[in-house]
């Protein structure tokens, strides 16, 4: 099954709901868990599940994600396997941007024909979850699916935020609508579950045997597979559904990100980064161990090479190459680190004078904040939202559901408080 199976992981979205973290890369490149990034999420599932050959569909701030790919996902010349990104491109028959997940897969059929694969898994990459994807495609094989969706049962005051389907006793989807945002529609696709009332819900993570894809999609003008591939399909081919009971968490707002982050500090978390038998890859960085001195430490994750000097540390991620200065607290957030250290010695980077260097300053107070990468905050600052706001936009910062984003590169001056 893994050998007859190509994968075309999602990535092509302006990630909106991510912004800032998205001004300066696309959604698959952010930053995950102190050092790692999205992609790596759905890459190392399927290498884990021994699907080698992939292609990453992107089109917006790909730069960042090539590179990171290119530095990460490399096979032995004996191995049958590669990760390509696939950007948007004019050709003579397509000369538009990607309009939606069904039109980049569409744009890009003719990579996916020919090669002598017979089924295509096509997934997300703002998801977090570890899934052995041969357990979907052993669904998908015994049930003689044309298409086979992975669900996940949800609450129901989520179920607006999700496409719902509706089962029949062999597990055939019957139904199907898109995040429904009217009441009504939801009539009839609850189920109970351990006396509990649940939707099923779409994972975003698909099987089409690649002639239905073909068929469906060639010389058509769907460009969205939940709003108009999916419930098209329901009526003339074999829609399947495969159960998954795993941990599983859409991490594509603000909100779910920051609180999937600190969840990754707990001592006892719902999904752990580390897994003996299925670990999840990342760009290897050859960086010292982190110093820490006079620093209290409590449910934190802190990542290499990082210099804690701080007062403080509570139940927040510290990413790569991070600089926390004397006296500083931070509680509930999630610092991403640099991308390279800043010198003293000549031969490194020229910092204006008086601008504040790459890190924390000394006696600052940040939480339920994200510092992206590479921010230069000055001493004695406050970020924590002071003012209780819920959406706010500054010149270097935003507050999404109440949580302060400080974008990348941003200079914040000593004595800033937001």
């Amino acid at each position: 099954m893994e050998r007859s199976t190509i994968v075309a992981v999602l990535g092509g979205g302006r990630g909106t709901r991510l912004f800032p973290l998205t001004k300066f890369r696309s959604k698959p490149a952010v930053p995950l868990g102190g050092k790692y990034r999205l992609i790596d999420i759905p890459l190392s599932n399927c290498i884990n599940s021994g699907l080698r050959e992939i292609y990453v569909l992107t089109q917006f701030n790909a730069g960042s994600l090539t590179r990171h790919i290119s530095r990460t996902y490399k096979f032995d010349g004996f191995t049958k396997g590669f990760v390509d990104v696939l950007a948007a491109e004019q050709t003579l028959k397509h000369s538009d941007w990607f309009q939606g997940t069904a039109d980049a897969v569409r744009k890009n059929l003719y990579r996916f024909l020919g090669g002598g694969h017979e089924d295509i898994l096509i997934l997300a990459a703002d998801h977090l979850y570890r899934m052995d994807f041969t357990e979907m495609l052993r669904t998908h094989v015994q049930q003689g699916a044309d298409i086979t969706l992975s669900l996940i049962p949800v609450v129901p005051q989520d179920a607006s935020r999700f496409g719902l389907m509706r089962l029949d006793d062999n597990h055939r989807v019957v139904g199907f609508v898109e995040k429904p945002k009217n009441p009504h529609l939801l009539d009839g696709f609850s189920v109970t579950r351990g006396g509990n009332e649940v939707f099923l819900a779409s994972m975003g993570i698909y099987v089409f045997r690649l002639g239905v894809l073909e068929e469906m999609l060639e010389g058509g003008t769907e460009v969205d597979f939940g709003k108009e591939v999916i419930p098209k399909a329901i009526g003339g081919h074999k829609v399947v559904a495969h159960t998954f009971d795993g941990y599983w968490e859409d991490i594509g707002t603000i909100e779910a990100f920051h609180r999937a982050n600190l969840a990754l500090a707990h001592l006892e978390p719902q999904f752990r980064l580390y897994s003996q038998g299925n670990p999840m890859f990342t760009r290897a960085r050859f960086l010292p161990g982190t110093v820490i001195d006079g620093c209290r430490i409590q449910q934190s994750m802190i990542a290499d090479g990082c210099i804690m000097l701080g007062k403080s540390i509570i139940n927040s991620i510290i990413g790569i190459r991070a600089k926390v200065g004397l006296g500083t607290v931070i509680e509930d957030s999630y610092i991403m680190g640099a991308d390279f250290y800043e010198l003293r010695e000549p031969a490194g980077p020229q910092i204006d004078e008086g601008m504040p260097r790459i890190g924390i300053g000394n006696n600052c107070v940040i939480k339920s904040a994200i510092i992206d990468k590479n921010a230069r905050i000055g001493d004695n600052c406050r970020i924590e939202n002071v003012k209780g706001i819920e959406e706010d936009e500054g010149s270097y910062y935003v507050i999404k559901d109440g949580i302060v984003v400080v974008e990348k590169n941003a200079v914040i001056p000593s004595g800033t408080i937001i």
